[in-house]
């Protein structure tokens, strides 16, 4: 077995949830949205997701934008398909601002800080590919207490590529020995630990966040898991 062991995470939705996102558009906005008959969290969701897809987008036509950006700029457009017939006048600018400010405040996922001690102690380096700014996504670990270093973050903002686009995955791969290094990528997103798993990683899938893998479109992982905890146990058995 190779001593040299690496796991790469995602880290937005994986290590850390979007609780406080969530939690943010029910302050400001949960009764407005209900008084349209808005669900206030599958609005969030449809933000997120709608976003996720522009980005991505972008990205695959040579026009790659951060993701904040462009989560700021559809804003309005999702409250429209939502079914909000005059969305500027409905919701404003501060509003935007103060849902999207959560974005800087997500609190971990239950038993993190435990899987990436469990993960070091059994000789694992432990890494971050993120879609978010280094400098924001390494804060989320620090202000709770769980040291990152900074050269162990990679961001698609740097190669202004997107995941899950593969060479996303394979501009990290080259950190690494893939003829002798143990190397895993785990995500709560089965798009993209499955797109991990096709540029070359063993893929670790934690359902927390998702609860359906849908198999039948993403394929098997090597490792399954309903906690981030349960899934470093099996990642360390499987290695």
């Amino acid at each position: 077995m190779s001593s040299n062991k690496h796991i790469v995470f995602d880290v937005v939705g994986t290590c850390f949830t979007f609780d406080a996102f969530f939690a943010a558009i029910e302050a400001r906005m949960g009764s407005r949205l209900r008084s349209q008959s808005i669900n206030p969290h599958v609005f969030g969701y449809a933000w997120m997701e709608a976003a996720e897809r522009e980005y991505a987008y972008l990205s695959m036509s040579n026009r790659y934008q951060p993701f904040l950006t462009i989560f700021d700029a559809i804003f309005y457009r999702t409250l429209w398909f939502s079914g909000v017939k005059d969305p500027r006048s409905f919701a404003t600018d501060e509003d935007r601002a103060f849902m999207i400010q959560s974005y800087h405040q997500l609190e971990p996922r239950e038993g993190l800080k435990e899987t990436v001690e469990k993960l070091r102690d059994a000789g694992f380096t432990v890494w971050c590919l993120t879609t978010g700014d280094v400098s924001r996504v390494r804060g989320y670990f620090l202000r709770h207490g769980i040291e990152m270093p900074l050269e162990n973050f990679a961001s698609c903002d740097n190669k202004k590529l997107a995941k899950p686009a593969l060479e996303a995955y394979q501009t990290v791969l080259e950190k690494f020995d893939t003829e002798k290094d143990v190397l895993w990528f785990g995500a709560a997103h089965m798009w993209d630990v499955s797109a991990a798993k096709a540029s070359g990683f063993r893929g670790a899938y934690c359902t927390a966040w998702e609860k359906e893998s849908c198999p039948e479109v993403f394929g098997e992982m090597d490792v399954t898991a309903d906690t981030l905890p349960e899934m470093a146990e099996k990642i360390i058995q499987a290695s």
